[in-house]
């Protein structure tokens, strides 16, 4: 006997010998049946079902299921067909780490047109919300990302789903380190609604900062949206943007995504400006992820083993660190993370939000509507600049880890910055000194897998609107920009809130958030 769904009036129960629709649902003859609830397409279809069998080294296992439950999350497109077919491209899951395109295809017949056509956009507007449709998008595929083989996940594992949900493609192998900056900065945005790095990291970083060198940069970084398919070590943007670091899953993310502002950091060193989308870090981090290039075959796994090579030695790096500290204390942040959790509407650009400023140079620094402009006015000036004296300094003898973040992931299950926000204007800071215990040093990098590194009482967490570091006593180290090597040098970082434009699942990150956040005080 076929299962019954709650709400849904299934076909069997109602003889037909003609197509027609009854409340939501399309009736086809023959018992097959299509019902459309708020969120999902039930697919009352036993030939159907024979493809949902689950299997084991390829050979069908139990009954095929009548009924097959399609979350519209995965509904990619709906249409009919000249030749008079009705075609419904899903994504299917057949794994936790792959959903592949697949397709649902019926003989329409004696259809009533309007009723049909409204069925078609009923599903739209479920399945799509109020993400865009057909995206026109500019595809970046990094060949030699991470491990490699980005060209063979984006032939096999997106470009389907892509095509699928009708997204129209242009898309360029880049060939050299760089490249995506000068594609950028010379790109038609009016031609494109989204940027897709195929990479780790480093290809979105480039994506940002050729928008960010047009002489119409904030115009740019506002129309163009960039979104990330994951093919490198970190992943960071994939993770934080679209919960995952699986390609097809992203792949679904971004078909379905929501248009979302982010903050960008403006990195002053010498007398070069560059964006920074990610994080900035010096010590420990930054050696592991630089330090540890010749082992990207390795994917992620590079990372833990740099930690191991580098934990026991108990190196310091010391240095003069100067913040614009806008929230001091643990619990206070947790109270703002609340706030920026489950207040307003946050694919809505808030930079207007910040109270006006000024700059060194006198400019004001609330980011316009008008985008015809370049980069917003640096509000601090640049690494060359006195440190403006409602700052605060402090020296650090024995720094083992300086680490600051404009994102929550860094990489899948390192959830460094718990805290973080898209749209808050504020960037996260955590540090912790070198010369502790091996043992200690395990327990703190442990506590980030389980996202509790912000309750670590060896870990200072702060949010801040900008901070200058100075190295001393060193000739030579790593810093990390967005896990890209800049020269070991002091230098500057301010927030811009709300300047950047990506794509996201939700409008938030997906990451949990500070330990018990829903409890914070106001």
């Amino acid at each position: 006997m076929d299962e019954a769904i709650p709400g849904v009036r299934m076909a069997n129960s109602v003889p037909v010998s003609r197509s027609t629709v009854v409340d939501n649902v399309l009736l086809f003859p023959h018992g097959v049946s299509l019902a459309l609830t708020d969120e999902n397409l039930i697919v009352n279809d036993k030939s159907h079902g024979k493809h949902h069998r689950r299997k084991l080294c390829g050979l069908a296992l139990g009954h095929a299921p009548s009924v097959i439950v399609i979350p519209l999350y995965q509904v990619l497109w709906a249409e009919v067909t000249s030749n008079g077919l009705l075609v419904i491209d899903y994504a299917n899951p057949v794994s936790k780490k792959h959903v592949r395109a697949a397709k649902l295809s019926y003989p329409l017949g004696d259809f009533d047109k309007d009723m049909l056509d409204a069925w078609i956009n009923l599903v739209f507007k479920r399945a799509y919300g109020t993400a865009q449709r057909s995206r026109r998008a500019k595809v970046l595929v990094n060949p030699h990302a991470g491990p490699g083989g980005a060209d063979k996940i984006w032939e096999h594992e997106v470009k389907p789903l892509f095509e699928a949900a009708r997204m129209s493609l242009d898309v360029t192998r880049t060939k050299f380190s760089g490249e995506a900056i000068g594609i950028c900065e010379n790109l038609d945005i009016d031609a494109y609604d989204i940027v897709i790095p195929c990479s780790g990291d480093g290809l979105p970083y480039e994506c940002i900062n050729g928008l960010g060198k047009r002489q119409d940069a904030r115009k740019a970084l506002r129309q163009i949206a960039v979104a990330h398919i994951p093919c490198g070590s970190g992943n960071a943007m994939s993770c934080n943007l679209n919960g995952t670091h699986w390609p097809s899953y992203a792949a679904l993310a971004i078909v379905k995504g929501v248009r979302t502002p982010i903050d960008l950091m403006s990195v002053t060193q010498g007398s070069t400006r560059t964006l920074s989308f990610l994080s900035q870090s010096v010590g420990i981090i930054a050696e592991c992820d630089l330090g540890t290039e010749n082992l990207r075959w390795l994917g992620a796994a590079r990372f833990n083993v740099g930690l191991i090579q580098r934990i026991f030695r108990k190196k310091v790096y010391p240095c003069d660190i100067s913040m614009k500290v806008e929230i001091p204390e643990k619990a206070d942040i947790k109270a703002h993370y609340k706030r920026e959790r489950t207040e307003g509407d946050h694919t809505v650009r808030r930079e207007g939000d910040a109270p006006s400023k000024t700059s060194s140079t006198g400019e004001s620094t609330s980011s316009d509507p008008d985008t015809g402009e370049g980069l917003p006015p640096l509000m601090f000036g640049t690494v060359n600049d006195k440190i403006p004296d409602d700052w605060e300094t402090a020296s650090y003898d024995k720094l083992g880890n300086f680490y600051c973040g404009n994102m929550a992931w860094m990489a899948p299950d390192a959830n460094f910055f718990t805290a973080a926000c898209p749209n808050d204007g504020l960037m996260d800071i955590v540090l912790n000194d070198g010369d502790i215990s091996a043992a200690k040093y395990l327990e703190l990098l442990t506590s980030v897998e389980s996202g509790r590194l912000f309750d670590n009482p060896h870990v200072s967490y702060r949010k801040v609107a900008a901070y200058r570091f100075i190295p001393r006593n060193q000739k030579d180290g790593y810093i990390s920009i967005d896990g890209e090597h800049a020269p070991f040098e002091p230098f500057q970082v301010e927030i811009h809130q709300g300047l950047g434009t990506v794509l996201s699942k939700s409008g938030r990150y997906e990451a949990a958030g500070p330990s018990d956040w829903e409890k914070a005080g106001a």
